[in-house]
């Protein structure tokens, strides 16, 4: 079955919104697959301890934010990459990777982080 590029990359970047906003478990019912498989050292395998985390980041940090700059989508994968606003004045650029059943469902996550320095050497922002 071949993947529609263009619903993954809505439902990657809805299932991320929904659990870093605060509803991980209603983003797993409608976005995860059968497994889920997790490559951030910080979190567990598995939708329970994906959900424990996200639960966790909300109560702790409710007022950050995410923008997603871009998603680009091949085969069965999605990248996304995002802008993260965070107490204190913190910024981060991330890329998340989702790996896709061929029902449309995430059954695989990795992803980067990395803090926006306040000077850039170059001038350039990081998107």
């Amino acid at each position: 079955m071949s993947q529609n590029l263009e619903e993954n990359k809505k439902n990657a970047i809805e299932f991320y919104r929904m659990s870093y906003e605060g509803n991980p478990s209603k983003a797993v019912e409608l976005y995860v697959g059968n497994e889920y498989i997790q490559h951030n050292p910080l979190v567990g395998d598995g939708t329970q301890p994906f959900i424990e985390y996200f639960e966790k980041m909300a109560k702790e940090f409710s007022d950050k934010s995410i923008e997603f700059v871009r998603a680009v989508a091949e085969d069965n994968l999605v990248a996304l990459h995002t802008h993260q606003k965070w107490p204190e004045n913190e910024e981060y650029v991330t890329m998340d990777f989702f790996r896709f059943d061929e029902k449309g469902k995430i059954i695989e996550h990795w992803d980067s982080m990395q803090q926006i320095p306040k000077e850039s050497a170059n001038g350039n922002t990081m998107y």
